[in-house]
This record gives structure tokens, sequence and C-alpha cells, in this order.
């Protein structure tokens, strides 16, 4: 099921900070149409500092994430957003990467308490990536910048202690 995602009525976000897209190399038209839409709506939202790096493959994207957030002692990122695309074939490679992939990532998130967004999309069929990294409404690029703008407007409203809007 496709899921149009809203960017109209996104909560603002006061000094942005920076936002960093880490990409796998693997199926790269796929991924960069999901960096791209992604991208798009940061900027769109008052992001100006948006950084992209490509990695080897998925496998690589908790270790990078784990590295940026480990070298910002300011406090300068607000949010990592991944992107991916593992296909299964026929050895359980798929299940080992895409499984330590998302354990990864979440052991970062929660030790660096900062939203890292996950569009690593296992897939047993390249045509579910396509329709995920198509260049519509419905690219999976699009919900991740808006996850990670809610996220941030999120937090810094509990941690500010304000009250919700």
């Amino acid at each position: 099921m496709k899921t149009r995602v809203d960017t109209s009525a996104l909560p603002p976000i006061s000094a942005p900070g920076q936002i960093h897209i880490l990409c796998s190399k693997w199926y790269p038209e796929q991924v960069q149409s999901l960096a791209g839409a992604c991208e798009t709506v940061l900027r769109q939202h008052g992001y100006e500092q948006v950084h992209t790096h490509t990695l080897p493959g998925s496998l690589e994207l908790p270790l990078a994430a784990r590295d940026l957030l480990a070298e910002d002692r300011t406090g300068a990122i607000d949010a990592i957003i991944c992107f991916g695309i593992i296909v299964k074939g026929d050895t359980y490679h798929f299940e080992m990467i895409s499984e330590e992939c998302m354990r990864g990532l979440g052991d970062v998130m929660h030790a660096f308490r900062r939203p890292v967004i996950v569009e690593v999309i296992p897939v047993t069929d390249m045509a579910h990536a396509v329709a995920r990294s198509s260049d519509d409404e419905f690219n999976k690029g699009i919900e991740a910048a808006v996850a990670a703008i809610e996220m941030v407007a999120w937090r810094r409203q509990v941690i500010s202690g304000a009250p919700a809007a």
C-alpha cells in the first residue's frame, strides 16, 4: 500500500542544525532518488546544512552514524537519515545484513539520544524498491524527511519543557 505523506503542516524548526544522510552505494539509482527527495523536503523546511555520505553498503551505516554522532561534541547534528536497498538472494546474507543494520542503527539512536531515521528497504523483488523510490509523492525519502523534522521538533519541545502545540 502506498502512503502519501503531507509535508504542508510540518512543525517549524527554529535554528535548524545539521542533518546527515547516509547512503549505501548499492542500487545507486534508487538510493539517490530516496536521498534526493529527502534533501528537497529538508531544504524546503529550513535545513541548509544537509550532508550526504556514500558508504560501501547497509552494514556500514551503523558505524558511520555512530562515528558522526561521537564526533558531534556541540550537538549540531539534529538527526541522521539512512538509505539503502537490500535485495533477497539465494543465501542468508539478506537476513544477516538487514537484521544487523537495523539493530545497529537502533543501538546508535539510543546511545546518542538523537533521531536516526531508517529507510533501509529490504525487498524480495527489485520492483518493490523501484516503487518506493520513484520520483513521485510516494517516495520514501519524503517520509524520512518528515519523520526527521517531526522528531527534531518533538524532542526540542520535550527537552525545553514547552507546552504541546
